[in-house]
C-alpha cells in the first residue's frame, strides 16, 4: 500500500518510523519545506508544495497513492483543506493525525486570540516584555508596536524583526528549568504562542504558570471535517483497518467505498 504522509510534526515522523519498521508499505513523506532544518526520515521524502488541490489530486493519481495521512502542523490550515478536497476528488481515504491542543493548568493566566493579527491589540499600548513563539513567518502584526520582544524560532526570519526585538534560535525539546531561567533573565511578563500542542515546547506554558506570567494563546484555525485521531498508535490501527477492508471483495484502497463518513474515529 502506498501511503502519502503530509508531515511537519513529531507525530508524522514517529508514524513514518513505525510504518517503516513493519516493512510492508511504500511510504512517501512530504514536507512543505518551510523549515530548513527538517529532520530526515527513513522513507522517500519529497519537499515543496503540490500546486494546490489540482496538483495534489494529480500527484495522488500519478503516483498511485492509496492513502493520505495529514500529519501537518495544526496551523497548516491550507494544506489540510487541500488534503480533504483532493482526497475526495480522487476517492482516496484520508486520516488526520492531530496532537491534542494545550489546555490551561490550574492558576494559569490565559487569554485567547482568534488569530495572530488580534494579538497586538491585546498586548495594549504600555510597553511589555513579550516572549514571542509564534514562528518566523508571523511577525508583521508586531512591527511598530511599543513592546520588547524575545523571538524564539528554529530558523531565522526572512523579514526584518519587529522594533526592539531580540532573536533566539533554538529547537526543542526544552526543559522546564531552562524555560524558567529564560523568563527570569529576560523579565518576561507575557508569553504569546500558538496552540500547537507539542510536548517538546510545552514547558514554556508551565514556566509562565509558575511565574504568574500572562499567556496570549492563538487558537487553532477551523478545519474541514475529516476522520481524525490524536495518537500514532490510533493511526496505525486505522491503517490496519483500511488494509483489511481493502482485502475483502477485491476492493482496492483507492475505491470510493473506503471513503466513509468524515468524522472522528
Amino acid at each position: 500500500m502506498h501511503i502519502l504522509i503530509l508531515g511537519g510534526t513529531t507525530e508524522a515522523r514517529q508514524l513514518c518510523h513505525a510504518l517503516e519498521s513493519r516493512g510492508s508499505d511504500d511510504i512517501t513523506f512530504s514536507l512543505a519545506g518551510v523549515t530548513a532544518s527538517a529532520l530526515p526520515v527513513p522513507s522517500r521524502m519529497r519537499m515543496g508544495g503540490f500546486g494546490g488541490i489540482a496538483g495534489l489530486s494529480a500527484w495522488l493519481t500519478r503516483h498511485e497513492a492509496d492513502v493520505v495521512i495529514d500529519a501537518t502542523h495544526p496551523f497548516a490550515a491550507r494544506m489540510s483543506h487541500h488534503a480533504v478536497a483532493a482526497t475526495m476528488a480522487c476517492s482516496r481515504p484520508l486520516l488526520r493525525l492531530t496532537r491534542p491542543a494545550w489546555r490551561a493548568g490550574e492558576g494559569a493566566i490565559w487569554r485567547h486570540a482568534p488569530w495572530i493579527s488580534a494579538v497586538p491589540a491585546m498586548l495594549g499600548t504600555t510597553p511589555r516584555r513579550v516572549f514571542l513563539t509564534t514562528g518566523r513567518k508571523d511577525l508583521d502584526p508586531f512591527k511598530h508596536t511599543p513592546h520588547h520582544y524575545l523571538l524564539r524560532s528554529i530558523d531565522p526570519p526572512s523579514d526584518a524583526l519587529p522594533d526592539g526585538a531580540a532573536l533566539l534560535l533554538a529547537c526543542g525539546p526544552f526543559r522546564l528549568d531552562d524555560e524558567l531561567a529564560l523568563f527570569r533573565k529576560h523579565r518576561i511578563d507575557c508569553l504569546v504562542t500558538k496552540n500547537a500542542g507539542a510536548a517538546a515546547t510545552a514547558p514554556k506554558l508551565e514556566a509562565a504558570r509558575q511565574l504568574g506570567v500572562e499567556v496570549i494563546m492563538v487558537d487553532r484555525p477551523p478545519l474541514p471535517p475529516a476522520e481524525e485521531v490524536d495518537t500514532v498508535e490510533a493511526a496505525m490501527t486505522w491503517l490496519e483497518r483500511i488494509r483489511l477492508r481493502g482485502s475483502k471483495g477485491g476492493v482496492t484502497c483507492g475505491d470510493p467505498r473506503l471513503q466513509g463518513t468524515r468524522r472522528n474515529v
